[in-house]
């Protein structure tokens, strides 16, 4: 079982997210390395805030978005996590 976390971001996003991005991304590195997030990425066509990221567990995303400087700084205005049952497992 991995969990599936979505971000949808606020109106007019892009000033506040780039402001937030350093800190935002050391955290992202920091999931990375610990084996916690497998993977994180912003959809395209159209770039609209909207993003998610594959953990390994409950836990290790809702503590990623408890301290996330995106969720703090207001550039998130809505977020879920949800369990995902992968089929194709490496």
């Amino acid at each position: 079982m991995k969990y599936v976390m979505t971000y949808r971001a606020v109106e007019d996003f892009l000033p506040l997210a780039q402001e937030s991005y350093p800190a935002h991304s050391a955290r992202v590195d920091e999931f990375a390395r610990r084996g916690d997030l497998l993977m994180v990425g912003a959809f395209d066509e159209p770039m609209n805030g909207e993003a998610m990221g594959v953990f390994t567990t409950r836990e290790a995303a809702e503590e990623f978005i408890a301290g996330d400087p995106f969720v703090l700084n207001g550039v998130v205005a809505s977020w879920t996590v949800r369990p995902w049952h992968e089929v194709l497992q490496p």
